[in-house]
C-alpha cells in the first residue's frame, strides 16, 4: 500500500526565497572589490596624532622624494605618485606579477585645527611621514583643580 504525502505549496516558495537571498548576498552584500584594494591606484596610510601635531605616514618603497607630490587643499590632503617598471619582461614569460606598477593617488579629510601652512615631510627607506601642527586652539588645556576651603 503507498502513503500519500500532502503537498503545501508555500514551502516551495520558502525555499526558493532562500535561494534569492543566498544568491543577492554573495552577488552584492559580499561584493569583492573590483580592483586590488591596494594596488597601483591607492595608497596605504597610518595617521595617528600626538599632543602638539598630526602624523601621516605611508610606505612608498622604490620611490625618490622627488617622485612624490604632496599638497593640502583646505582640509584635504592628497598624496600623488607613480613606480615605475625596472626592466621590460614579456606578460607570457610571468608566473607571477604582483608588485603594481603606474600611478597612485590618495586623499584623506584632515580635521579643520591644523596648521597646514607648516606642515612638513620627510622621506626615508621608502617611508613618507608627514606633520602637520596643532593650532594652539586645538592642543589640549591643563586645568588645575583646587581644593576649596570650607
Amino acid at each position: 500500500m503507498s502513503s500519500l504525502i500532502k503537498w503545501e505549496p508555500f514551502s516551495d516558495l520558502v525555499t526558493l526565497r532562500d535561494a534569492m537571498d543566498r544568491l543577492f548576498e554573495d552577488s552584492f552584500v559580499r561584493m569583492r572589490p573590483l580592483a586590488p584594494a591596494l594596488g597601483a591606484q591607492s595608497l596605504a596610510l597610518d595617521v595617528y596624532q600626538t599632543e602638539d601635531s598630526l602624523v601621516v605616514k605611508a610606505a612608498v618603497p622604490g620611490l625618490k622624494p622627488e617622485d612624490i607630490d604632496i599638497t593640502i587643499t583646505g582640509n584635504v590632503l592628497s598624496i600623488k605618485g607613480e613606480t615605475k617598471a625596472e626592466e621590460k619582461v614579456e606578460k607570457e614569460d610571468y608566473i607571477y606579477q604582483e608588485r603594481r606598477f603606474g600611478a597612485f593617488q590618495r586623499s584623506v579629510q584632515l580635521p579643520d585645527d591644523l596648521l597646514t601652512e607648516k606642515a612638513e615631510a620627510s622621506f626615508k627607506d621608502g617611508l613618507l611621514i608627514l606633520t602637520v601642527p596643532k593650532s594652539a586652539e586645538a592642543k589640549p588645556k591643563m586645568i588645575k583643580v583646587q581644593a576649596k576651603k570650607s
